[in-house]
């Protein structure tokens, strides 16, 4: 059924990235990522990616290479992210303050060959392994152009990808031994995300924060599924997921109507905002919240609606 679903959006026997490239055609002018005080268009975005993407084909990478991706939340990880996945390459997410030997030993065991850095976070890469510093500022030489043009070009020139193609292998903990890694397809993701449209839809009059670390799967829905269907993506800052007062004011500068708890945060988020009666008056924009990753209690969903009076409330498994 859910595959039918996906056709019927268009989607079917589509790769993520020429989702997202026929959207930024779409939808140039209107707004893809507010990250701090930078706003950045479809059109622009699409320019960003196709920059860091032929600069990765440059260097051979192609279907099913594995790039690592070691930097903080930030617009350069959203770019890097969406410029791997478009070549056809999986994207192996690394914390940037993960001790230097669990890195390595992720590296090593994904196979990568090319790490992406940010400028200005020291990153300690592996002997053979190329590294790329992203940089999406302005000024910084990878600008937006014509992002329609320039990304499409980018997914003509790769090709049809198979189905069966990755777009992430994730890590485990490995709190109970040696992390593990897990590759995910473009069909298992385009498929997921299809899912995700038809029964909780997203469009252009939306604001989606992405807040979940890179390295944990929830992050994949916040990555990529606003900017196949026109909405807006606003970048927490780095830890500030961990912040209920600081999640709660993007809330309120942003409009966000879409978003992420997992359940123990959304119990300190209530409990924060819950003693303000005037705190819920900011999250009026919220329309969707999505909760996964933990046993869900009844407490923070009937808190998180006394702040917010009719918000819907999703209680999701993870994508993997």
């Amino acid at each position: 059924w859910s595959r039918g679903v996906v056709v019927g959006l268009g989607w079917g026997g589509r790769s993520v990235g020429s989702v997202v490239a026929e959207r930024v055609g779409l939808s140039g002018s209107e707004v893809a990522v507010w990250c701090g005080d930078r706003v950045v268009s479809y059109g622009e975005f699409g320019g960003l990616v196709a920059g860091v993407a032929r600069r990765l084909l440059g260097l051979g990478v192609g279907v099913d290479s594995a790039v690592g991706v070691v930097m903080s939340r930030s617009l350069e990880l959203l770019v890097a992210v969406h410029a791997v996945v478009v070549v056809g390459g999986r994207y192996v997410p690394v914390e940037v303050d993960a001790p230097v030997e669990r890195v390595g030993y992720m590296l090593s065991t994904a196979g990568v060959g090319v790490v992406l850095t940010r400028v200005g976070e020291e990153v300690v890469v592996p002997s053979g392994v190329s590294r790329v510093v992203v940089d999406c500022g302005v000024g910084s030489g990878v600008s937006g152009g014509d992002g329609g043009v320039g990304l499409g070009e980018v997914v003509d020139e790769v090709g049809v990808l198979s189905p069966l193609v990755g777009v992430y292998t994730l890590f485990t903990s490995g709190s109970t031994g040696r992390p593990k890694g897990v590759t995910v397809s473009h069909g298992a993701v385009v498929n997921r995300l299809g899912w995700m449209q038809s029964l909780f839809g997203v469009s252009g009059d939306d604001v989606v924060l992405w807040k979940t670390p890179v390295s944990f799967d929830v992050s994949v829905w916040e990555l990529f599924w606003p900017l196949m269907v026109g909405a807006s993506v606003v970048v927490a800052e780095p830890g500030g997921h961990r912040d209920p007062w600081y999640v709660a004011s993007v809330v309120e500068r942003f409009g966000v109507s879409v978003c992420h708890f997992v359940p123990s945060m959304l119990s300190v988020f209530v409990d924060a905002l819950g003693g303000d009666r005037g705190a819920g008056g900011g999250l009026g924009s919220l329309r969707q919240v999505f909760c996964s990753g933990e046993a869900l209690g009844v407490a923070g969903v009937e808190g998180l609606r006394g702040l917010v009076p009719g918000v819907r409330v999703v209680n999701l498994y993870g994508p993997t």
